[in-house]
């Protein structure tokens, strides 16, 4: 096994961030909106992008690739901090992501967009993983708690704006500026990252676990593409799906099999002896990546459908999401640095996305869209609650030697949740929407309509009067009842949320101390073994 020793780098304030911290936190917050922002910014420019290079059978990969290549990254760029330091992580990460950028920027066939997307998301992820972990290596948790805040607030915004300035971009000076528009702003960052961030070294022999890379990348490419392609490109009978969700399952099997042999796993298991990570990460998969994808994924298809709106004003309508969403993690930031405690906001928070599930799923035809926004404000709200506590319930349970490795298993996971859950909403409500207009349109899908497969928001809104409201009734009835079919898992949120141990955060950047619970840190690399984190 290798070892590492810290060989810091500046002098670091134990009780606070350091004097440059603030030029810094903005290179992290720039890192973290360009990743999160390219998950959704070519959204709504597809159609456009897909028609130019002519590419329509392969529109599905422009998005897959960048999730993919990011997802997989994520535990390699946590472990590898943790290991040999994060400041050249950090700029690597911006330097391929812009790299790719370049490349799918200048692309003249999809198959080189598609290239550039994966590079980026191999950048991206490690961007999303190392802006947080370098917050953990800078700033003490309790006073993290302030900082952590507006990162999940930007992205929250990033799942907003990534649409509309997709569809701008398209409509103005052309689709590639949603890859040329990354470039100055990564500059910058690469150029503060550079100069401003100091961290610790750590000098270290790493043995990169191969293996356990290619078992992960496997698992992850099986499962992802087993969500895509379920239901929609293939029937969930398909030999294809059959031999994907085989293929997946044994992948995962012999990649933890393998952490438990590998000399430096990607995931180390000890990871899983603490029950505020076990808890804390079913937490986020359940109500983060569910709730939020699947609100964020269908609520635009169904305000085009049923109110007419443009793709741009369904967009704006879900402001008021990040607007709930700010409105209640910035302040609840404030409050963890002063009390030190965070179990409370997990808990207000899933009670809040399920009440707001509820409320949505009572909408009908004639409710105003004024109505709605509130709905997805109470949303923003109690996402706002519970994004970055865990987070932070998650690297404080940890010493600085595992912070990375914690943080991006985290992400990981909820990231698979997030590719699942809305796999699993879209596909329940294409079954829907399908009943829904067979039996209202007779079943055969042919006059006035036409391909039912293919109804636009323009094609409906210009149909018949009678037709255009059994269409619209359709797309009604295929959605709201989804959304109460999530409340139940929300209140196994809940559940988890009221068993989530907590362990008062911590002022400095050692392994903190044991509250009154008892609750031990979870030992580092070669340390003696201590208790499992519980009661």
């Amino acid at each position: 096994m290798s070892h590492s020793t810290p060989v810091t780098e500046g002098e670091q304030n134990s009780s606070g961030p350091p004097h440059h911290f603030g030029l810094v936190f903005a290179a992290l917050m720039a890192a973290m909106l360009l990743a999160s922002l390219d998950q959704t910014i070519v959204s709504t420019a597809l159609p456009t992008i897909v028609g130019e290079l002519h590419g329509v059978s392969h529109l599905a990969w422009v998005t897959t690739a960048y999730i993919l290549a990011a997802t997989i990254a994520m535990p390699v760029y946590g472990r590898l901090g943790d290991l040999i330091g994060r400041k050249s992580l950090f700029l690597g990460g911006i330097a391929v992501f812009l790299v790719g950028s370049v490349i799918a920027g200048a692309a003249q066939d999809m198959t080189w967009l598609i290239v550039g997307r994966a590079v980026q998301g191999l950048g991206g992820g490690g961007l999303m993983i190392t802006s947080q972990a370098i917050i953990a290596d800078l700033v003490p948790p309790r006073q993290r708690a302030k900082y952590m805040a507006p990162m999940g607030a930007v992205f929250g915004l990033s799942s907003v704006a990534g649409p509309l300035l997709g569809g701008w971009f398209t409509d103005g000076p052309g689709w590639r500026w949603a890859f040329w528009i990354n470039l100055p702003v990564g500059v910058l960052a690469l150029a503060i990252g550079t100069f401003a961030l100091r961290l610790p070294r750590r000098a270290a022999e790493v043995v990169f676990d191969y293996l356990g890379f290619a078992l992960m990348a496997a698992a992850v490419t099986c499962t992802v593409l087993l969500a895509e392609w379920g239901g929609t490109d293939y029937a969930w009978s398909d030999p294809v799906i059959l031999a994907m969700a085989a293929g997946g399952l044994l992948a995962w099997v012999l990649f933890f099999y393998s952490q438990s042999r590998a000399p430096e796993p990607i995931i180390p298991l000890r990871l899983f002896h603490s029950r505020i990570f076990n808890i804390a990460t079913l937490i986020g998969l359940l109500v983060i990546g569910i709730g939020m994808f699947a609100v964020i994924g269908y609520l635009p298809t169904y305000l085009q459908m049923v109110y007419g709106v443009s793709a741009t004003e369904s967009g704006l309508l879900l402001i008021p999401l990040v607007v709930g969403l700010m409105a209640t993690a910035i302040p609840s930031g404030q409050l963890m640095s002063k009390s030190g405690r965070y179990k409370i906001f997990p808990i207000v928070g899933t009670i809040l996305v399920g009440v707001a599930a509820l409320l949505m799923s009572t909408l009908d035809t004639g409710t105003s869209l004024v109505v709605v926004g509130v709905y997805v404000f109470v949303l923003g709200a109690g996402l706002g609650l519970v994004m970055q506590p865990l987070v932070l319930a998650v690297q404080n349970d940890f010493p600085g030697s595992d912070v990375g490795t914690a943080t991006s298993a985290n992400n990981f996971f909820r990231e698979i949740g997030a590719t699942l859950g809305t796999a699993a909403v879209g596909s329940l409500f294409t079954h829907r929407l399908t009943d829904q207009l067979a039996a209202r349109l007779g079943g055969t899908g042919a006059g006035p309509v036409g391909d039912t497969q293919s109804l636009t928001p323009a094609l409906v809104h210009s149909l018949p009067e009678k037709v255009q409201n059994e269409v619209i009734l359709a797309y009604q009835q295929a959605l709201t009842p989804v959304f109460r079919y999530l409340v139940p898992v929300f209140v196994l949120g809940l559940v988890l949320a009221l068993l989530l141990p907590e362990k008062k955060l911590s002022d400095g950047h050692g392994e903190g101390d044991a509250d009154d619970s008892g609750i031990s840190p979870v030992p580092a690399p070669g340390a003696e073994a201590a208790a499992p984190s519980g009661p």
